[in-house]
């Protein structure tokens, strides 16, 4: 990737100023706004393990620096670092004004180059200007276009105050706050989010507010694209296409397209387009003028190939997102989140009339997952408070029968066709209540909610079949386009289009049978359509067979109550769609049983079910997990992360309020926690449990290590990695303590001092039988690492030992290697990466290793041994007594004269099977030493790395002699070592000729030299067992050695 130009701000003292945790946040939200390659290309791990400079450096050097500039803002903004991100946007602003006093020079001659350009675009020629009669005129227009959309949203007081909402909104977008910076900030801004949370709504207001009388732009004008009629308009030329939605008469148009910098041209429900990125972005030639298709021309103007002076403010929903950044260039995003949680209680109290109904509605959607996610469109509330309106059924409590998004917006359809109290019964709308499922299945599988009069007659649909659901509001005649429809809100028509499945499709209709089912579920099919997957969702929920009933007496249907077997024998039980194969199937998996709300499904579900892995990003995700896995009682591996936010800790609140909104979240999400943490007294096979990157709070560990401590479990291998509150690691380790089934333990990521010393009675206690530790960052001091060494003297199970990133003073070092030369210490393997030894360690760990009879593996990794201390090394490693078969000095500043001493312990039949080398800077004069004792037949040496160590194409004829002659190694990794034609046809001529023993070849192979495929195929046929693989294959395996050390 092209490095970054320089950032308008300096970015690594705004980070430094983060706390740990919050620099984690940092970084959670930063790679979900990296649609593209953005963040990509550099391994996650290295942005994880990265502090705020190191961070600082990696955004600087290798990522664009206008997507750094903007996710680094939008990120604070949402940190609720508010005074981070003015300092950055201060920093921007000071240097984009210099930037403008630089070119001011230059302004003249751009302005002529501009006005060249628009010409040929829009040729000027006398036209009357457009009036101020006509723009106050289009500005009425206008007004009547947002209130008629805020009203048919059903937005809170729609006919008062338009400004209730989009003002939150406003301030994010450049056009319409005047305190936002305009230079560094691309001219496209994207408002994305959800359908009905009032995204068109929002850019129709910043259409008028764009044309407000007053502002600093000379006859500012705004244009409105509508994506629902370009994708159904044939070809035309670009005025065409504007002249809809033009101000003035017709003719006024190229006038305005003249001055396009005064131009807001609004392209809304991207979505709707469906055209590929490819096909947007295809060239339109020398002629502008010329006839094309209007996703052609939107192609144009999004790339800025078209009127590129323009304000652009697209709308689109987020599966669209990805496919809309492949297209436009640097475009700000605003995410529209739709009615936040005090503006949903508000709402709901006016439309109930009281605050004790609100308070009910509220709890309501608080405890119901789907229900809080989807609450944020007001058409959403508006249904759920029609629904709690209702009188309750054979005593059953209207809230409880609205518990998911299916039963609400069921109950809700088919109240708006129940009799009013004490009036006779209606006919029921049978026919139509098919028609209508069939017209939204149709939509959904077409990717559309616009119907026009031409997709009615199509399906055979009457405007008379359409008339019942249009007087109850649940379809609504559309303003865009005489004759068409479309559904109150999406999820309505996502029910619709799933209740087709259980109706039946009728005559002449698509095959709703079980293979429809299979189809609509299918991976494949969801990866092209994503309205799919919220069908399936709808399609569980109808797998009730109460509700399946509810259906077909309110429309008096037939019904089918088979759809659960369908379900199964499509999802869970089939081997290709693996439900719990991956943290992403998982996760939509326990969506769709959540929804069912059947428990006996759930439990026939998950009883095979062996391994989970949870990704928690949201209470709802929580709500999920927990009404399913309750019923795992197969489990053996278990993996949680849970994300900021799920839970918050109300011991560490600042302020009243703050503690009651942590009080209220217990309330909600901690009974739902208790049921996922059950699975430790329902699964007595689980024998691994990982919990990693996860954010609790004192209250849900107080529960988990409750359970952990009670329940009868065979927990094996346990794996703390990075776990906020930091005391949770000490909770965790007094639980574990005396655990007899405990063999592997890791810790990683604990930034408390108190920890250690419970860990050092866990290894004290006579039930002990921890045989692998991971202890990684952990802060102590020297005395209670004095305390750990004594620990393992007395420990008689510990085998393994990783202390990977922990700062060791010489003195902790020391004692250390103390422990090691201790005769009752067991330890085979042990890690020391990244602990800031120097050359004087290395005389410490010589000596250990001089009687030290176990240990087989040391990894001293990122560590500045320098020569010096692999001269001291070698000194004990040559002494008959010692056993060391694997050596890891991975980046440990070692040169030709470290090579040297290696090369001599070789020779004398040592005990050395692998050795690991990469990193370090040996280059043609360290190759000739170990070449030298690949070639004596007591070099017992298997396994040699060499991953970027400077070896060039000179260096290739001493290596390919040693390989000729050298009969016990089996694997050379030789990645990130540029080789070139040449040095790889030396090694390929050895390897065809001779009977070398290797068997594994990693090489950094330049995959456009057909000569060198060629020449790897060869070897490959002359040598079938011999594996040649190139460093791309795996880019973050570029340490094989490190797996020796993972337990």
């Amino acid at each position: 990737m092209v490095p970054a130009a320089q950032l308008g701000f300096n970015l690594q003292p705004l980070l430094e100023q983060l706390s740990q945790d919050e620099l984690n946040e940092f970084k959670s939200l930063l790679r979900p706004l990296s649609l593209q390659d953005e963040l990509q290309h550099i391994p996650p791990t290295e942005v994880e393990e990265a502090d705020g400079k190191q961070l600082a450096e990696i955004l600087t050097n290798r990522c664009p620096s206008h997507w750094v500039e903007m996710v680094t803002i939008q990120v604070f903004d949402k940190m609720n670092r508010t005074d981070l991100s003015e300092k950055a946007k201060d920093e921007l602003r000071g240097k984009h004004l210099h930037k403008c006093r630089e070119k001011m020079s230059q302004t003249q001659k751009k302005r002529r180059k501009i006005r060249k350009e628009r010409s040929q675009l829009c040729p000027s020629y006398p036209l009357p200007p457009i009036t101020e009669g006509k723009q106050d005129e289009y500005r009425s227009i206008l007004e009547e276009e947002v209130w008629q959309s805020r009203k048919k949203n059903f937005w809170p007081e729609a006919s008062e105050n338009i400004h209730m909402v989009t003002q939150r909104y406003e301030t994010l977008v450049p056009s319409c706050n005047a305190k936002m910076l305009a230079g560094p900030f691309a001219q496209t801004v994207v408002l994305h989010g959800a359908a009905g949370v009032g995204k068109t709504t929002l850019a129709k207001k910043c259409m008028l507010d764009w044309t407000q009388a007053g502002q600093a732009r000379a006859r500012p004008a705004a244009l409105y694209l509508s994506c629902k009629a370009l994708s159904r308009r044939g070809p035309c030329t670009l005025a065409e296409l504007l002249a809809d939605s033009a101000p003035g008469p017709r003719g006024a148009l190229p006038r305005l397209l003249a001055r396009a910098r005064t131009l807001l041209l609004v392209i809304d429900a991207f979505e709707e387009l469906h055209v590929p990125a490819a096909a947007l972005a295809r060239d339109l030639g020398g002629d502008w003028g010329a006839r094309r298709p209007a996703p052609v021309l939107l192609g144009g103007l999004l790339k800025r190939k078209l009127l590129p002076a323009a304000t652009l403010l697209v709308t689109t929903r987020p599966e669209a997102l990805g496919e809309l950044r492949l297209v436009v260039e640097q475009p700000l995003l605003v995410e529209v989140e739709g009615l936040s949680e005090p503006e949903r209680r508000e709402y709901l109290r006016r439309q109930l009339g009281g605050e004790a109904q609100a308070q009910r509605a509220w709890q309501l959607m608080r405890s119901n997952a789907a229900l809080l996610r989807l609450g944020s469109a007001p058409a959403v509330c508006w249904m759920l408070g029609a629904c709690l309106r209702l009188p309750a059924d054979e005593g059953n409590d209207p809230g409880r029968t609205c518990r998911t998004a299916t039963s609400l917006l069921l109950r809700f359809l088919c109240s708006r066709f129940a009799p009013a109290p004490g009036s006779c019964p209606r006919p029921r709308p049978r026919a139509p209540l098919r028609a209508l499922c069939l017209l939204a299945a149709e939509g959904v599988w077409a990717q559309t909610s616009l119907f026009e009069p031409r997709d009615l007659r199509r399906l055979g649909v009457r405007e008379a079949d359409l008339r019942p659901f249009v007087d109850r509001s649940l379809l609504q005649e559309s303003g865009e386009c005489a004759g068409c429809y479309r559904f109150l809100h999406l999820s309505l028509q996502h029910l619709l289009a799933a209740a087709l499945y259980v109706l039946g499709g009728g005559e002449g209709g698509p095959g709703w049978s079980a293979r429809g089912v299979r189809r609509l579920l299918c991976k494949e099919e969801g990866r092209r359509n994503p309205h799919l997957a919220h069908v399936g969702r709808f399609l569980f929920g109808l797998a009730n067979e109460d509700r399946v009933r509810e259906l077909g007496a309110a429309f008096g249907c037939p019904v089918s109550t088979e759809l659960k077997r369908e379900l199964l024998a499509c999802t869970v039980r089939s081997p290709e769609n693996g439900p719990f194969s991956s943290v992403t199937d998982t996760r939509e998996t326990l969506c769709r049983l959540y929804e069912s709300q059947d428990e006996p499904l759930v439990k026939e579900a998950v009883a095979q079910v062996t391994e989970v892995s949870l990704h928690l990003k949201d209470p709802t995700d929580l709500a999920h997990a927990s009404f399913c896995l309750k019923h795992c009682e197969r489990l053996q591996k278990l993996c949680l992360r849970v994300e900021k936010g799920v839970f918050l800790d109300d011991d560490t609140a600042s302020g009243s309020e703050a503690r009651a909104a942590g009080s209220q979240n217990d309330e909600y999400v901690l009974p739902f926690w208790m049921d996922l943490c059950s699975v430790f007294d329902s699964n007595k096979d689980l024998v691994f449990l990982d919990i990693s990157q996860t954010f609790l709070s004192t209250s849900s560990v107080k529960i988990l290590c409750e359970k952990l401590s009670s329940a009868t479990h065979n927990l094996q291998k346990v794996a703390l990695k990075n776990i906020s509150p930091a005391d949770a690691y000490r909770d965790f380790c007094i639980v574990f303590g005396g655990h007899e089934t405990l063999t592997h333990l890791t810790l990683q990521g604990n930034d408390q001092d108190d920890m250690l010393p419970i860990l050092c009675e866990i290894l004290r206690h006579p039930k002990c039988n921890l045989q692998c530790l991971r202890l990684v960052s952990c802060s102590a001091s020297a005395q209670q690492w004095a305390h750990l060494s004594f620990s393992l003297e007395i420990n008689q199970s510990l085998t393994c030992l990783n202390l990977t990133t922990n700062e060791l003073t010489d003195e902790s070092a020391r004692l250390l290697c103390k422990t090691l030369r201790h005769p009752k210490c067991f330890l085979q393997r042990l890690s020391l990466e990244n602990c800031h030894l120097t050359e004087a360690c290395c005389k410490e760990l010589s000596s250990a290793l001089i009687v030290n009879q176990s240990l087989t593996h040391l990894c001293l990794a990122k560590n500045a041994l320098g020569n010096g201390g692999v001269k001291l090394l070698c000194e004990g490693l040559s002494y008959p007594d010692c056993q060391l078969q694997t050596l890891v000095l991975w980046y440990c500043s070692i040169s030709s004269n470290g090579c040297h001493y290696l090369s001599t312990l070789l020779q004398q039949n040592s005990s050395l099977t692998h050795l690991d080398l990469g990193l370090n800077h040996i280059g043609i004069t360290g190759l000739k030493f170990l070449c030298e004792a690949l070639k004596k037949p007591m070099c017992n040496l298997k396994c040699l790395w060499l991953w970027g160590c400077a070896i060039t194409p000179f260096s290739c004829e001493i290596l390919a002699s040693a390989l000729g002659n050298n009969r016990s190694l089996i694997s050379l990794d030789l990645g990130q070592n540029s080789l070139g034609y040449s040095g790889v046809k030396m090694l390929c001529n050895t390897l065809k000729l001779q009977n070398s023993s290797l068997r594994t070849l990693r090489l950094r192979i330049d995959e456009s030299d057909p000569r060198i495929q060629k020449l790897l195929k060869e070897v490959q046929e002359s040598d079938p067992q011999l594996t040649i693989e190139s460093d791309k294959q795996d880019p973050n395996n570029n340490r094989p050695s490190s797996h020796d050390f993972i337990f």
